[in-house]
């Protein structure tokens, strides 16, 4: 406990120090009604009018004085629309890398999320998205019609204007046609609030930098949704447009998926789609533009000569030349390439937090907490439509639940797998988050062995083997198997089975690839897992919280039955189709003020029945920072839904 105050201390006291030093610099949140386009505008032009012309990195600057370049100024966007980015301590400087180590193209998110151009992005606070690739937008008085304009003169990597038509294109000949593998995502639908059905929206271009997405009920959230669900609602028409079947014919699409290495035209049409920017072919509106085959040793980006933002001095963004990406074979060679200064830039769990410390000065580093919304850092989630019908019967029950949690020493826990940095508590919602509830953190958190005991003796698992082992109540063998990919968690596991067999519980543990186990999960044959909730607020990202799809162990094929549905999968009852019922309501809401009081009702049902249970409490995410990198934020949120290092807005980061 006494290494977990000290920790979060050291937490507080450095996101006040960094909140006090960002507050000139930080962008104003947006509201929940968009600014006019034109005031968009005006604020720009007045935030790029330095006295000087925009500056670009040396490296381009010659390539335009060879004549092999357009000059800056035709590359940029009109001076009124050109986006500029806050720096977060200092206007940077033009030159090196970005070093990281990278686990291969099986990690495209690794890469991508930190190089992500979405056309809306959330704001530093996360409550609300704020323009990006779009210049601003306007909504109606009901939040059914959506005027989103885009900024004139902006141009892919390849020099191509970028225009409402790559927007159109997106919609009518890859989203809505599923060329890319993904279903038309859940943020184009509005719900009746009377009849509950769903009508998809319109998308129509006005002008060549404006368009318009209509829906037919009220849909408050859209922007929100889009910015999680759809981050782009775009893609380059004059490349997809060479490759599609629809354009090009099937017999092409086959010739040209095999020049690119593929075999299946489905797969090949999936990672151009949306994997694109592993692909050097692909024109981009990325800060940094592939170079180099994602296969190989090296995966290296160089600055994209178009991109379209700058500092508030009118110098062109990034600062850095490449990041480059340095497969690595095992997990240990992060660590190692971070503390001998091979890598410049690292993010890691506090697995190593110790050893990171430690050595702060003589790597000369610095490690930065980020806050993650994350529920627990050890715990499990118990498939509540696993096959087995006595272990479905089992899971189902809330007094298993609650006795497996108390019988669980989390302070032991919390000490032997995080170093004492986690808080001995149950998985909620943390404190600061969306969604926290007073107690959440104390549910059936106190170790109590004899309360456990008594819970299962009074569920009927009264029965014992050779072994000492519980047995089902009709004398069939009570085996509790979790299924795991990630051998960090051996140690969790461990401690977790000797606690479990103190009850009389057998446990076992499967270890599967991470493919292998993505496949289970999806045949419902992942009965427990360790998998921990990490949500920044469910009314933006319910996928977690709500069983929508196959994707969370603990609903298993609830999920199935919405996905497809009714038609295949589990049919949810008691307080999981209430969980979905009020979903519904949500994404029939007319205001903001009602969508938040509903989804305040779904946290409520998850502490009421923790399908999910931890036994350590959430511990930050660390960046850790080469002393030469600068404008690194500290004091953010490390969440999916705000693209994880992406909220840094990386193309800011700079070398002195």
């Amino acid at each position: 406990m006494k290494k977990t105050r000290i920790f979060l201390a050291l937490l507080v006291t450095m996101a006040v120090i960094i909140a006090g030093c960002d507050s000139n610099n930080a962008a104003k949140p947006s509201t929940s009604k968009a600014p006019e386009p034109t005031k968009v505008a005006q604020e720009t032009a007045v935030a790029t009018s330095s006295g000087t012309a925009s500056k670009e990195a040396p490296i381009l600057a010659s390539l335009v004085s060879e004549g092999k370049l357009p000059a800056l100024d035709q590359r940029l966007p009109t001076a009124s629309d050109v986006m500029v980015e806050n720096v977060v301590d200092e206007i940077g400087q033009y030159g090196g890398d970005l070093n990281m180590a990278w686990n291969g193209p099986s990690d495209k998110w690794g890469v991508g999320m930190m190089n992500e151009e979405a056309l809306f992005r959330f704001n530093k606070e996360g409550n609300a998205v704020e323009p990006n690739v779009a210049k601003g937008y306007e909504v109606n008085a009901d939040s059914t019609v959506f005027t989103i304009h885009l900024r004139e003169g902006m141009k892919w990597s390849d020099g191509v204007p970028f225009t409402a038509d790559d927007v159109l294109f997106y919609w009518e000949h890859m989203l809505t046609k599923e060329t890319f593998g993904k279903k038309i995502y859940d943020a184009y639908y509005s719900v009746d609030p009377v009849t509950g059905d769903k009508a998809l929206a319109e998308v129509k271009k006005v002008d060549d930098h404006t368009f318009t997405v209509t829906h037919k009920y009220p849909s408050v959230q859209f922007l929100e949704r889009v910015a999680i669900d759809n981050k782009w609602f775009f893609a380059p028409a004059h490349f997809h447009k060479t490759i599609l079947p629809e354009f090009v014919g099937d017999a092409k699409t086959l010739e040209i998926t095999k020049q690119w290495g593929y075999e299946d035209p489905k797969q090949f049409l999936v990672e151009t789609g949306y994997y694109f920017w592993l692909h050097p072919q692909i024109p981009t509106l990325a800060a940094w533009v592939a170079k180099t085959d994602p296969n190989s040793d090296q995966f290296i980006m160089e600055r994209n000569p178009y991109y379209w933002k700058t500092d508030s001095e009118g110098n062109q963004l990034p600062y850095l030349d490449r990041i480059v990406e340095n497969k690595i074979q095992d997990p240990s060679q992060s660590l190692l390439g971070t503390l001998s200064g091979e890598f410049n830039f690292a993010t890691m769990d506090t697995t190593n937090f110790t050893v990171l410390k430690e050595n702060e000065k003589r790597a000369d580093y610095r490690v930065i907490p980020w806050t993650q919304p994350t529920w627990s850092s050890a715990g499990i989630q118990l498939n509540q439509t696993t096959k087995d019908p006595n272990l479905n019967k089992l899971f189902q029950d809330i007094r298993f639940r609650e006795a497996i949690s108390i019988g669980v020493n989390r302070q032991e826990v919390s000490d032997i797998v995080t170093n004492g940095l986690a808080e001995p508590i149950q998985a909620s919602v943390p404190e600061g988050v969306i969604g926290y509830q007073e107690g959440w953190a104390q549910h059936w958190a106190e170790f109590d062995t004899e309360k456990a005991n008594k819970l299962l003796d009074e569920i009927g698992l009264t029965k014992r083997d050779k072994n000492n082992f519980r047995m089902f109540a009709n004398g069939a063998d009570l085996t509790l198997t979790v299924y795991e990919s990630d051998p960090n968690k051996s140690t969790f596991l461990e401690l977790l089975r000797k606690y479990f067999e103190d009850m009389g519980l057998k446990m076992n543990v499967k270890m599967v690839e991470g493919g292998a186990l993505f496949d289970l999960k999806y045949a419902n044959e992942v009965p427990i897992h360790t998998e921990v909730i990490s949500v920044a607020n469910v009314a933006f990202r319910p996928d977690t919280l709500v069983p929508l799809r196959i994707i969370t162990p603990w609903f298993g094929h609830y999920g199935l039955y919405t996905q497809s549905g009714g038609k295949e999968g589990v049919k949810p009852e008691g307080d999981v189709a209430e969980i979905l019922a009020i979903w519904d309501k949500i994404k029939a809401s007319k205001s903001k003020d009602e969508i938040n009081q509903l989804a305040n009702e779904i946290y409520k049902l998850h502490m009421k029945n923790q399908w999910v249970i931890g036994y350590a409490g959430p511990t930050p995410m660390l960046l850790v920072a080469s002393n030469k990198l600068h404008n690194v934020p500290s004091g953010l949120v490390w969440a999916d839904e705000y693209r994880t290092v992406g909220h840094a807005h990386p193309s800011q980061f700079f070398l002195k």
